[in-house]
């Protein structure tokens, strides 16, 4: 197994905690020199917080371990391909390297409906790289939604 498998399924160990909370199975972890410094997975429903992301969350927490707000060193591991707000954040935190799941053709801007991260009008760039254990990532929430729907369905 190579790193990035390694470090994809800590961030898969994450998003199994939402799921378990029945929140959408997302989870990152924030990687600074071969340690853990930031860990998260969706709070949305539980925080009533829409920017309780997995990814803000765990770039909340790196920043706070680093005391900075420039994350450089630091490579962050999704399960799902980050939307315009984790975008958003991954450039203004400086993070240079992002390794995601699986695609999310609805608001991936890491290269599916538009790629901010390697936008070149920005002040910042990412590296992207993708596909990193993507089956079981997107298994996560087809398996999710799959029993949210049948679930809807029982109470109708």
């Amino acid at each position: 197994m190579d790193d990035h498998e390694y470090w994809m399924r800590l961030a898969i160990e994450e998003a199994n905690k939402a799921e378990a909370i029945g929140e959408v199975p997302i989870g990152a972890i924030l990687v600074h020199e071969g340690t853990i410094i930031g860990r998260g997975y969706n709070l949305r429903e539980t925080t009533h917080d829409s920017t309780a992301h997995a990814e803000m969350i765990a770039i909340r927490e790196g920043s706070e371990q680093l005391q900075a707000w420039r994350l450089l060193d630091c490579t962050l591991y999704v399960t799902l391909e980050p939307c315009p707000m984790c975008a958003g954040a991954i450039v203004q935190s400086r993070i240079p390297r992002i390794v995601y799941g699986t695609t999310d053709p609805k608001a991936g801007c890491a290269g599916t409906l538009m790629n901010l991260l390697q936008e070149s009008r920005f002040n910042h760039q990412s590296e992207v790289i993708e596909g990193v254990l993507k089956e079981e990532c997107a298994s996560l929430l087809t398996s999710f939604f799959r029993k949210l729907r049948h679930k809807r369905k029982q109470q109708t």
